[in-house]
Parts: C-alpha cells; structure tokens; sequence
C-alpha cells in the first residue's frame, strides 16, 4: 500500500487559521498558519502524541471545523489496528491517539479509513475489512466509541468516499465489480445502510470524491473507464462532465464565482501539474474545462481545496515523500484568478 491520504485534508479551523495534514515515515505531520492568511509553520509537528503510525490517513471535519484523523498503527508483527485523534485548534497539540483496534479483531491494515463527521460532532471512521465489505466504528453521544459494525458489501476497491450531507446525516461510496455502492443513515444516529442495488458503471477504484452540492444532494465525482470524470446523484443518471486531467481522484469545494454558487474542481494532471474546473453547481449541462497552473510536481503529490475565513479559495499541494507544501490563493478580483503558487 502507498503513502495515501483519503479525504480533504487541507482544513480551515474555526479560528480562520489553515492547516495541512499528511502521513509521513511513521507519524502524521500538521503544518498551519500563524494567522488567518499569514505565514506559515516552518517546520511540520506531529499529531497525535509520540505512537508510531503507518504512512496512511483519512481526514474529516465537522460542522465545528474541529479535524479527525484516523491512521493504522503497528500493532504486532505483520498486525496493526486504527486509531484517531482529534485536531481542535491547529497551533495546539492534537488529542493523543485513540485505539479503535481492528474490524476484523486481529490482522494486517485492510484498506485506507476514510472520515466523516455527523451534525453532532461524532467521527465515523469506514475501512474495508478483510471480507472485502466495509466495516465502521462511530463515536458514542456521550463519549467514547460504538462497536465496530459490519456494513456488508463486497469486493470492495480503492479508496472510499465519505461525506456529509447539509441535514448533519453520513454517507459512504464505494467502488466494485459490481459498480458503487452507497450507504446512507435514514436518521441522526442510525447505521449507515447499503442500498439494495449498486450503480451499474464501470467506475475506476481510487477516483471517488463526494461533495454536498445543497440541502438535498451529495454529488460524487468519478472516473469511469473511458478516463471520463462524470458526476452522480442519487435518483439521476451520471452525466459525463469533462476528461479526467489525471489518474486519481478530483479534490472539490463549492464557492461563489461572480456572486453564482459554482462547483470547483481541482486534479493533478498526468503531466504533474494542477488542473481546475468550475462549473454552475449541479449545472453539469453548462460544461466545464480544465485550466492548468502551478510548477511541475512529484509523481506522488495531491491537492486539496477549502475556503479561508474570507471565503476566498485556497488551493494547495503536497508531496507525502518530500512533504513540500505549495499553496495558492484566489486573488481579490473577479474571476477564479490565482495568486503565484508558494512554497510553505
């Protein structure tokens, strides 16, 4: 398994400041900002308190903008078990690691976790578990953590996508044989279910991203086998929206564009470039092109996209075996225009 981080993992916090978080040799790593738009640490800081964790993460946030990080930790030779921690402010240390040991009970790292955070500030942690289904472990109401939960399906690939919807409710995408799958809550509370029947698309396993595009829809991007990035909700049919810049997944945010709420998508290109997209959300039919920017890249790095405390788009990228962090700003003018990429 290589060096991946599974989610957004570009935050905003509540108090305005950015952080990037990335697995690297066996911790992860937090870089922030001093101040809202300001410079940034020098150096990263590990997360998580002194245990030794393998070189994988999954990322989420919730509506409190606190950040959940879950990784594998080695356990006993040739085993390892999840755990997490919480990221509250990004200049103050992270919560130390949290066993949330291993949906199997015992064995080697099954898949990379992926994170998401329910209206009331509980993290979800998803794997796939070693029957090739997805299994999830979710924090209690009142602290502490529920019993890992087999959520069935099957031969599962890739990556997952978590995400939450504007009502605070969980949802999981996956990629197989069979096309994807979803499992959505019915409430506050409740298991994440498996709906009855996958979507029958050829999708690739590792291109999922999911994004609440509005009150009542998620929108989940993937790469179908004809390198074509197409666009999915549930009730509707995929619509093909442009060729994929690159072979992994979109890294996506909603913001306004000449006061229009449009959908923006970022992608490392196969040239190792960064490639964005914007179009009307929801809006696929008005098409959208990919414009490239930025200097050449490792083979190995991602992008990620949030907005900073003055709703402008922020942009950034990062190798996980170098740990350069580049980051661009939309500048104050109209348009998506960006500021010159920087070194951080």
């Amino acid at each position: 398994m290589v060096r991946t981080c599974n989610g957004d993992w570009l935050i905003s916090h509540r108090d305005g400041r950015l952080s990037a978080y990335a697995p690297r040799e066996e911790a992860v790593w937090c870089r922030a900002e001093h101040h809202p738009g300001g410079a940034w640490e020098a150096a990263p800081r590990a997360v998580g308190g002194a245990q030794r964790v393998q070189p994988v993460l999954g990322v989420g946030q919730g509506a409190d903008q606190y950040a959940h990080l879950a990784s594998w930790r080695p356990t006993v030779p040739g085993e390892a078990g999840l755990v997490h921690t919480t990221h509250f402010r990004p200049l103050l240390a992270a919560l130390d690691w949290t066993p949330l040991g291993h949906p199997n009970k015992t064995g080697d790292r099954t898949g990379v976790p992926a994170v998401a955070v329910d209206a009331e500030g509980r993290a979800h942690v998803f794997v796939r578990n070693a029957g090739g289904g997805v299994s999830m472990r979710g924090q209690k109401e009142r602290g502490g953590w529920g019993p890992w939960r087999d959520l069935k399906g099957r031969d599962v690939e890739g990556e997952l996508a978590a995400v939450t919807r504007a009502s605070g409710r969980v949802e999981l995408y996956a990629t197989s044989p069979d096309g994807i799958l979803r499992w959505t809550q019915a409430g506050s509370g409740h298991i994440p279910a498996l709906d009855e029947a996958p979507l029958k698309v050829a999708a690739r396993p590792g291109t999922l991203r999911a994004l609440a595009t509005s009150e009542e829809h998620v929108t989940l991007f993937f790469t179908d086998e004809t390198d074509t990035l197409c666009a999915w909700r549930a009730g509707e049919e995929p619509v093909a929206l442009l060729t994929a810049a690159g072979p992994g997944p979109v890294a996506a945010v909603r913001c306004l564009i000449e006061d229009q709420d449009c959908t923006l998508l970022a992608q490392c290109t196969a040239g190792g470039r960064v490639a964005f997209a914007a179009y009307p959300t929801e809006l696929e039919s008005a098409g959208a092109w990919w414009t490239e920017s930025g200097p050449q890249l490792p083979p190995d790095a991602q992008v990620s996209l949030t907005e900073d405390a003055d709703g402008r788009v922020v942009a950034a990228t990062l190798s996980p075996s170098s740990g350069r962090l580049l980051v661009t700003r939309r500048k104050d003018e109209p348009g998506l225009a960006l500021r010159a990429w920087q070194e951080v």
